[in-house]
C-alpha cells in the first residue's frame, strides 16, 4: 500500500477510534482523540521509512502531557523598557560568576579539541562553549521530558501542529539511528542533548567531532562542539569577525533617528530594535565610537537596549547568526558577553 493510501486508511481508523479519557477529550483544537492522532503519526512515520520496531517502542503507552500544554501556552513577562524587559537584569543572572567559571573550565579542559573544531568550522571556541553553557549549563541540565510524549502532545493539541508533527517524525528518524527512548529526553518543546537541538536540526546539522562515525550530542563533548560549530557555519558565521563590541554614544544622541526601515521576515520584534546598518567609519562620523578595534568598513548595527544613557553596542552580522540559534536579543547578548568573559 502506498503512502497516500496508508494515510487515508489511518484517518478512517482515527475517526472510528474510541475516546481517550481526561485531557484527550477537551484539549485538541480540532476534536480528534489523542490515540487516534498517534495512529496518524505512526502511519506517516512508516511512510517516511521509520522501522516498525522504532515506531512501536517510541509510541508505546503514549498519553498527552497536560504540563507540556500549560508550558507551551505560558505568557512572557511584562515589558518594562520601551515595551521590552530591561536587558541588564537578564545579563546579571545569565552571565554570572558561576557560568563564567564553568565556561573557563570547559575551555581549558578541551582546548585542543576546541581549537581543532574552530580551525575546521571557523567558529570561535569561546562562542561554542558559551552556547554549551547557556543551553544546558555545560551539560548538567538537559531536560527530562519524554520527547516522544511531548512532541506528540504538542502536535495533537494543534496550536502549532505542522511544526511539532514534523519534529515528531524527525524524532522517530533520530531514534531509528539506535537511540533508546530513555536517551531521547529533553525540554518540553522537543530540544535535546548538550546543544538542545530539535530533532530536525539534529538530522541536518549534528556532526561527528571525533571521527567515530556517530554524532553523539548527549555525552560526547567533541560531537557537541562540532555540532554547535556546524550550526553556526551553516547559519553564515564569518570567521575572524567579533559578534559585536561596546560603543560610546555621545550624550543627546538620537538613536531613534537611525531606526531600521526594514521589516525582518523572521522575529521582527527582535530585529526592529537594531538600527540601520552603517560602516564603522560612518558611525564614527556621527560620534559613535567602538570601544574595541573594528575594521572601518565593517557593517554594524547600533543597539542600546536599555535606553538613552545606558550601555550600547555595535553589532556585526555574526550577532544575527547567534539569533539564528535562538531569536532573542537577551539570549544573543548573553551568549556574546559570556564568550567574551570566557577568554578574558
Amino acid at each position: 500500500m502506498n503512502a497516500r493510501l496508508l494515510i487515508a486508511a489511518s484517518l478512517l481508523l482515527a475517526l472510528s477510534a474510541p475516546a481517550s479519557p481526561g485531557i484527550a477529550q477537551s484539549q485538541a483544537r480540532d476534536g480528534i482523540e489523542f490515540d487516534a492522532y498517534v495512529e496518524l503519526l505512526k502511519t506517516r512515520a512508516r511512510a517516511e521509512g521509520v522501522s516498525e520496531a522504532t515506531i512501536r517502542r517510541m509510541t508505546q503507552d503514549l498519553t498527552p502531557n497536560e504540563r507540556v500544554i500549560r508550558l507551551d501556552r505560558g505568557q512572557p513577562g511584562r515589558p518594562t523598557v520601551r515595551g521590552y524587559p530591561a536587558l541588564a537584569p537578564y545579563i546579571a543572572t545569565h552571565v554570572n560568576s558561576v557560568r563564567i567559571a564553568g565556561g573557563r573550565s570547559v575551555y581549558g579542559d578541551y582546548r585542543s579539541t576546541l581549537r581543532a573544531i574552530e580551525a575546521e568550522y571557523g567558529v570561535p571556541a569561546e562562542i561554542i562553549v558559551a552556547i554549551f553553557g547557556h543551553e544546558t549549563s555545560y551539560g548538567r541540565i538537559r531536560g527530562d521530558f519524554d520527547l516522544a510524549r511531548s512532541l506528540a502532545t504538542l502536535a495533537w493539541e494543534g496550536r502549532r501542529r505542522d511544526l511539532f508533527e514534523n519534529e515528531f517524525i524527525a524524532l522517530m528518524k533520530v531514534a531509528d539511528k539506535g537511540y533508546s527512548r530513555n536517551q531521547l529526553v529533553g525540554s518540553y518543546a522537543g530540544a535535546f542533548g548538550n546543544p538542545q537541538f530539535l530533532p530536525s536540526v539534529y538530522l541536518r546539522l549534528a556532526a561527528d567531532g571525533d571521527g567515530d562515525g556517530r554524532a553523539n550530542i548527549f555525552t560526547n563533548r567533541a560531537d557537541t562542539f562540532a555540532s554547535i560549530a556546524n550550526y553556526f557555519r551553516d547559519a553564515g558565521w564569518r570567521a575572524g569577525q567579533p559578534w559585536g563590541v561596546r560603543a560610546y554614544v555621545p550624550e543627546g544622541f538620537d538613536v531613534d533617528a537611525f531606526k531600521t526601515k526594514l521589516t525582518a521576515q523572521v522575529c521582527p520584534r527582535v530585529h526592529e530594535r537594531h538600527s540601520q546598518w552603517k560602516t564603522v567609519r560612518e558611525w564614527r562620523a556621527l560620534g559613535v565610537q567602538p570601544q574595541r578595534p573594528l575594521p572601518e568598513d565593517t557593517l554594524v548595527s547600533l543597539f542600546q537596549p536599555d535606553g538613552p544613557g545606558e550601555t550600547a553596542w555595535l553589532l556585526t552580522g555574526n550577532y544575527r547568526v547567534i539569533l539564528e540559534y535562538n531569536c532573542s536579543n537577551y539570549y544573543a547578548m548573553s551568549v556574546g558577553l559570556l564568550a567574551d568573559e570566557i577568554v578574558n
